[in-house]
């Protein structure tokens, strides 16, 4: 566990002026070696890693099942290494130095990163345990890859690859191994421009992850595909892919997959000029990859930063960030990144008429572009692109062999074969049909079932119970006038409400006038201190797009009562809807309030805890109403902060398809 990065950079820079350098690196000294004083193994650990040595498995899934939650942890790892090094247990050996070497690589620290791979690769070879020689093999040529040294990496990759297909019958491990050989060489092709071969990888890799019910590996593959396409100017299919990917690092918690989808959304808005769309994802992102301590995800972020902020006019603050991704994209020696920030600063000096500066990062950037895609490395890929365009020629001449084969032996078949067959087919459509109409029946019960609930959620007894009272008030206080404005108003939303609940979609008009209805009669019981804003932007036409009824009232109910309810002063919730694209609209509901974190502890806090249901079903409504489009729905929560990270609220972002 290390201190966030950021964190140092405000003591260096605010506790320590410049005078005070010494005493600075002294005291985060003493910080370190106070810190790993105060780590030891525990006796726990210690009896698990002599259980481990003793019984001596030999594959990978046997040693992560009970080492995975310690394998980021340096002390705990070199501890096992070493017990395992005095029983002469070689395999386990091998697993501690490569989650070593793993861990140094994700810091960007890639010659001890290759040292401890090479040598979990040699305890591998000693062992003849050819998983784990695999294994070590892959982490080789990320290694390697990471730091632009295509040919080194393909070689690893490829000799990997080669020992995992040699096995008639390969372990899942093994497979795992195939999966990260053919990945690992599609992300080569792809740094070398050669998209059509890079997703073919990619795609190899898919069908196979899929087989696996490799969650981690379909996320991984559809974000690479996601970054070819992207590089072939293919901007929205790309987005879907991202999208698709961020899907699967959320429902797997996956953090730094998480991190490095929204950096690759962000940077497709940057190439959209979304710009300040772009702005809302990396600010918190990069917070979040700070935490992560991932230099070259969090150098990336920096980049793409001072972009925004360049396209934007914001030169000074373009520059910091530029130069700061620059720097640490130098010292961790990321040639890829080095070039880019290059670029954008010769871009950057450009449009600050500095010409001399802006030639002379050009200069550098150029440099840097021929040096990754040097003469060697271009030799070399030809050869591989030879190999492979010949490999799958053979492959497809071979594929028409079998074929024919199949095609002949079919023709020699007696006719009864044929009648079986025929009635065999009758048999198994009849299966199907009789299967269709199960699944249409449980669709539609589960659309009535949705339905119920939504009505339910609508017409929530509390809701109905305190807006009566409310009204009552005002009958008791000899407010006629309100009564009876407000009665009105209760009586149409239940009307529309009830009206609606029968209805798969209506029109983005209905939908705004029912929201207006609700947002009136909830605003009795906050004293009319909420401020509801409604903005719909050109070219929308309310009456003609169609959403599903009723989805945007559980939003609302959530921004008042978790948001708004516990926050003093002035409480305002806008309701903005836009088109995103051809096939998308926006609407989006930000509110001023406290925020989810606090409003979670005051949830927490209170005895009677007020569970919404809404959400879920809404959800789950939004999902069926996508069936019927090519794309499906998104929904974003952002937690907005200001530059001290104090909570100014929550954002709900609906992204709904409308081809």
């Amino acid at each position: 566990m290390s201190f966030p990065s950021s964190i140092f950079l405000f003591i260096r820079r605010f506790l320590f002026p410049k005078s005070g350098k010494f005493l600075f690196f002294l005291i985060l000294a003493l910080i370190s070696a106070t810190k790993v004083i105060s780590q030891e193994v525990t006796e726990d650990f210690k009896r698990v890693t002599d259980s481990l040595i003793n019984a001596a498995p030999k594959t990978y899934k046997d040693l992560d099942s009970i080492l995975n939650s310690k394998r980021s942890d340096t002390i705990y790892m070199r501890y096992f290494n070493n017990e395992a090094a005095k029983k002469q247990y070689l395999s386990g050996q091998s697993y501690a130095l490569n989650q070593l070497g793993r861990k140094y690589r994700d810091i960007s620290q890639y010659t001890k990163a290759v040292a401890l791979h090479q040598k979990g690769l040699q305890a591998a070879i000693d062992d003849n345990n050819l998983e784990f020689r695999v294994f070590s093999l892959n982490m080789l040529g990320v290694v390697y890859r990471r730091n632009d040294s295509i040919k080194i990496a393909l070689d690893y990759h490829q000799e990997a690859l080669e020992l995992a297909e040699s096995v008639p019958n390969p372990s899942n491990e093994l497979k795992k191994g195939i999966n990260v050989s053919l990945n690992s060489i599609g992300n080569l092709y792809l740094t070398l421009k050669q998209y059509e071969i890079a997703i073919s990888q990619f795609k190899r890799a898919m069908e196979s992850s899929k087989e696996l019910g490799n969650k981690l590996g379909l996320a991984i593959n559809y974000q690479n595909i996601g970054e070819c396409l992207e590089y072939k100017g293919e901007l929205e299919e790309a987005l879907h892919y991202y999208r698709t990917s961020l899907d699967y690092n959320n429902e797997i918690e996956n953090d730094k997959g998480k991190i490095i989808c929204k950096n690759s959304i962000a940077q497709i808005y940057l190439k959209q000029n979304k710009l300040y769309e772009a702005i809302e994802i990396l600010e918190p992102n990069l917070l979040a990859a700070e935490t992560l301590g991932d230099m070259s995800i969090i150098t990336a972020i920096n980049i793409n930063m001072g972009w925004a902020l360049m396209e934007l006019k914001q030169y000074d603050k373009a520059e910091e960030f530029l130069t700061s991704g620059l720097e640490m994209s130098q010292k961790h020696r990321l040639p890829s990144s080095i070039a880019q920030a290059y670029a954008f600063l010769s871009k950057l000096f450009t449009y600050k008429t500095d010409y001399k500066n802006a030639l002379e990062y050009y200069q550098l950037a150029e440099k840097f572009h021929e040096e990754i895609n040097s003469e060697v490395n271009r030799r070399y890929i030809n050869d591989l692109i030879i190999k492979y365009e010949t490999e799958k020629k053979t492959n497809q001449i071979e594929a028409l062999a079998r074929e024919n084969e199949f095609i002949n032996l079919r023709l020699r078949k007696k006719t009864n074969t044929l009648i079986i067959g025929a009635l065999g087919m009758a048999l198994l459509t009849f299966i199907l049909y009789i299967l269709y109409r199960q699944k249409e029946l449980k669709n539609e019960k589960q659309i009535l079932t949705l339905e119920q609930s939504m009505l339910r959620s609508q017409m929530n007894p509390h809701f109905l119970f305190n807006s009566l009272n409310s009204i009552k008030l005002y009958i008791i206080n000899n407010e006629k006038k309100n009564a009876v404005h407000y009665l009105n108003k209760f009586s149409k939303l239940v009307r529309k409400i009830l009206e609606s609940s029968s209805l798969k979609e209506i029109s983005l008009a209905d939908e705004l006038e029912t929201i207006d209805l609700y947002m009136n009669i909830e605003n009795i019981r906050f004293s009319n201190e909420i401020n509801f804003k409604v903005r719909v932007e050109e070219p929308i036409d309310e009456h003609t797009v169609k959403i599903p009824s009723l989805i945007l009232q559980p939003f609302l109910e959530n921004a008042l009562w978790h948001g708004l309810s516990s926050k003093e002063g002035e409480k305002n919730i806008l309701l903005h809807v836009k088109r995103e694209n051809d096939k998308f609209i926006q609407i989006s509901i930000t509110d001023n309030g406290v925020g989810r974190e606090a409003s979670e502890r005051i949830k927490e806090s209170k005895i009677l805890k007020r569970k919404s249901i809404g959400i879920d079903i809404t959800k789950e409504r939004l999902a069926n109403f996508s069936k019927d489009f090519e794309n499906s729905f998104q929904v974003e929560i952002i937690d907005l902060y200001d530059v001290n990270k104090v909570a100014l609220g929550t954002k709900v972002v609906l992204h709904i398809p409308t081809h």
